[in-house]
């Protein structure tokens, strides 16, 4: 029998509730309410992105502690991981539907009571449930925070306000071992949860009044499609997180057919759906196929480099892991300095050209890092570290705008969700392909090979960012546009 609780809670997901239209923001300095919601979506961006590599450095107490094998305390990483990819795309198609500003509360608020759960968690069990309960909120924050971002600056500086955003994901994930290290330093590992909890609670008190109302879409979501699209991404991860563990190739290749299988059945369901879940029809505007091509590249870079630098170091170099910390640090800090000015400029110039010279930066300092002779000074590595930084934040907030620049203003939801979904499955890919390295060089020349093809991968995506200026834009000098409901 027809529930009609649950066909009303349809029917008022589904249809466009009444609230104040999307005006686009005046030039000039931002408004306060404007600056409140930004320091909202930073915050919360900030949380989501540490917690997916702060657990990384916090593994091995935690397993000690809860009594778990080193093999079954990895799911404290893969649940999060797969909770955010698996749904990033549905809560993105979702934000389309019922507003960017619903999805991103209910996320915030999702993520700080799940950091709470993960707290108090006394077996890794229920600890790795609460870390699948943690990707759903960060899954809903990060599926639609580019989206939110491009409501709270005119098309003409919006360059500036994805610059910010691609500083703080940046330098949230690049320093997300030191701060666990910090906070391990001084108290147990709960902490590394626990502190989300009054940052979430801050995060929420700025956005609830400030977050921009914006345009709802009158299509419904299809469940199906949805379920679909989780079982793909999930399979996909997983298959990827198995070859990292250097599982066995039948699990790996079993995983992978199944990804590759629902993939196309998601596909075949939503063939002329005019606002798919898998947004296959962005990917036909050649600016939003290179554009995200690029940043599945690049992040691979980033990933190869970040799993293989600390082994590099330590195992290579004899470093210490307090010496370690200090010479990831150019990285990061460089970026810092990087992403606000390339997102300025990226107002100005091609992001095509901005992101090609940028990649090109960052391949030639991952070669250099892997070409260091066999006792080089602080000073060397240092200034390598620094190059690739540059090279990185030169090329993210330019990668953003061209790909929310070249989708329609409706379809920011979907837009904004592939560009979190090109990340994670970018740096996936990069943490699968340095076990790949370490399995045919070993531990002390696996690091250089996994640099050797973090240059690779730089070097392809500056070419793709390249083919952009040769691309035909679907959406050149196009204004967001405002839709009165």
């Amino acid at each position: 029998m027809p529930n009609p609780t649950s066909h009303a809670l349809s029917d008022k997901l589904s249809t466009p509730v009444s609230a104040p239209a999307p005006t686009l923001p005046a030039d000039g300095p931002m408004s306060a309410a404007n600056r409140r919601a930004m320091a909202a979506i930073m915050l919360a961006v900030a949380l989501a992105t540490l917690d997916t590599a702060i657990a990384n450095t916090a593994l091995p107490a935690i397993a000690a502690d809860l009594h778990a094998a080193p093999a079954a305390s990895v799911w404290i990483i893969n649940a999060y991981q797969l909770a955010m990819v698996a749904t990033l795309l549905p809560l993105a198609a979702l934000g389309d539907i019922v507003g960017h500003r619903r999805i991103y509360i209910g996320g915030i608020a999702l993520f700080t009571l799940s950091s709470l759960g993960c707290a108090m968690a006394p077996t890794l069990p229920l600890l790795a449930a609460a870390r699948i309960v943690q990707g759903l909120g960060a899954s809903a924050i990060m599926s639609v925070n580019t989206a939110l971002i491009r409501y709270l600056y005119p098309p003409h500086r919006l360059g500036r306000g994805l610059g910010t955003n691609a500083l703080i994901v940046g330098v949230s994930f690049a320093v997300g071992p030191t701060v666990a290290s910090l906070i391990l330093s001084v108290a147990t590992w709960p902490w590394l949860f626990a502190v989300n909890v009054p940052l979430g609670v801050l995060a929420l008190s700025f956005a609830m009044p400030a977050l921009p109302h914006t345009a709802q879409g009158k299509h419904q979501l299809d469940p199906v499609a949805a379920l679909l699209n989780v079982i793909t991404f999930a399979a996909l991860i997983f298959a990827l997180g198995e070859a990292a563990q250097r599982a066995s190739m039948q699990i790996v290749l079993s995983a992978a057919a199944i990804a590759v299988v629902f993939g196309l059945l998601l596909i075949r369901r939503e063939a002329g759906h005019p606002a798919p879940m898998l947004p296959v029809d962005l990917f036909r505007r050649p600016v939003f196929a290179l554009s995200a091509v690029t940043a599945v590249c690049s992040f691979a870079a980033q990933g190869l480099a970040f799993v293989s630098l600390p082994f590099y170091f330590e195992d290579v170099l004899l470093r210490s892991q307090v010496e370690t910390g200090f010479l990831m640090t150019p990285w990061p800090v460089v970026v810092a300095l990087a992403a606000p000015l390339a997102g300025g400029l990226s107002d100005r110039y091609p992001p095509g050209l901005l992101g090609a010279i940028g990649l090109a930066v960052l391949s030639a300092g991952m070669a250099s890092l892997a070409l260091l002779p066999a006792h080089p000074h602080v000073l060397d590595i240092g200034i390598r570290m620094a190059i690739c930084g540059a090279g990185f934040g030169f090329f993210q907030s330019p990668n953003l705008k061209a790909l929310m620049a070249s989708a329609p203003p409706e379809r920011s939801g979907g837009a904004s969700g592939i560009v979190a979904t090109a990340r994670l499955l970018g740096q996936a890919t990069g943490a699968a392909l340095v076990a790949l390295c370490f399995g045919i060089a070993g531990r002390q020349h696996g690091p250089t090979l996994a640099l050797g093809t973090g240059a690779f991968f730089a070097g392809a995506a500056s070419l793709a960012s390249g083919l952009r200026l040769l691309a035909p834009s679907h959406r050149s000098g196009e204004r967001v546009k405002t839709v009165v409901k």
